[in-house]
């Protein structure tokens, strides 16, 4: 029987530090949620940078981010959001923002730095809002693998298991993170909003007969729901919020977990 496994990346594989700043108070929040920030109104969206860090922290401070955009051709992608966002409409948004500066985006860099000595990865994003045409928040992500994934998916890969990451991570962090555990980047989705994470697992049960979409937040409802089996992950947070844990079949603590399930479900098939 052939078998895939879909991961999530994010407090998934990897454990993670995010740090957000509201742009109008300058207060800092701490272990944020971004799909919690891109739910509070219907018309937010994260906005993911398609951009080495390392380009962020000798700018002017006072540089608008939408100016540093377009003085240096970033592309920035929809990540996430609560109703259907054309990114368009997400760029508009961004063009027209006054007050986001690259200062606030190097203060978040700054903080998640200080939290993670041993840093893998880091990735910023906005938060835009199309109501006010404004970004609200910026926010980076930084984090290492857990020490047991790269042996998890090395398994997987004897038991001749599809292995496959989907995220709403850019392609520049992706890679990183998968030569690391050894993923083919054929086998790598980046910004995999949560209608282009269930089309992925829907994608793959054409090809394969059984899926099993790993996740650890909101963003991955859709694809726990389209797949096989559907796994909840808490190895980050070791909490097993309500909604997440009623979409969920299995709830695990541990990555190390997938094995065992995996072996379970081609011998319950044999």
């Amino acid at each position: 029987m052939k078998i895939a496994v879909v991961f999530d990346s994010a407090g998934t594989l990897l454990r993670m530090h995010r740090v957000a700043k509201n742009i109008k108070t300058g207060e800092f929040l701490d272990e944020v949620v971004s799909t919690e920030l891109v739910g509070k109104k219907p018309y937010c969206a994260l906005m993911v940078m398609q951009v080495d860090s390392s380009k962020l922290t000798g700018c002017p401070p006072e540089m608008l981010i939408s100016d540093f955009l377009k003085n240096n051709s970033i592309d920035i992608e929809v990540a996430c959001s609560r109703s259907r966002i054309e990114k368009i409409d997400a760029l508009k948004a961004v063009n027209n923002d006054t007050q986001a500066r690259m200062k606030d985006l190097q203060d978040v860099m700054a903080a998640v730095k200080k939290k993670c000595k041993n840093i893998f990865y880091l990735g910023v994003g906005l938060i835009i809002d199309l109501d006010t045409d404004s970004i609200p928040y910026v926010i980076c992500t930084g984090g290492k693998v857990f020490s047991n994934s790269f042996q998890v998916i090395k398994t997987l890969n004897e038991k001749d298991i599809g292995v496959y990451i989907a995220s709403g991570d850019s392609m520049r962090n992706l890679s990183v993170l998968a030569q690391n555990v050894c993923v083919p980047l054929h086998c790598v989705f980046e910004i995999s909003t949560p209608e282009r994470k269930e089309a992925i697992v829907k994608s793959l049960k054409k090809e394969y007969d059984k899926v099993i979409m790993v996740g650890d937040g909101i963003n991955d409802v859709l694809a726990l729901r389209a797949a096989d089996l559907g796994v909840l992950s808490i190895q980050q947070t070791g909490k097993c919020p309500p909604l997440l844990c009623e979409e969920a079949d299995v709830v695990i603590k541990d990555i190390g977990e997938i094995i065992g399930i995996v072996d379970k479900m081609a011998l319950t098939q044999n």
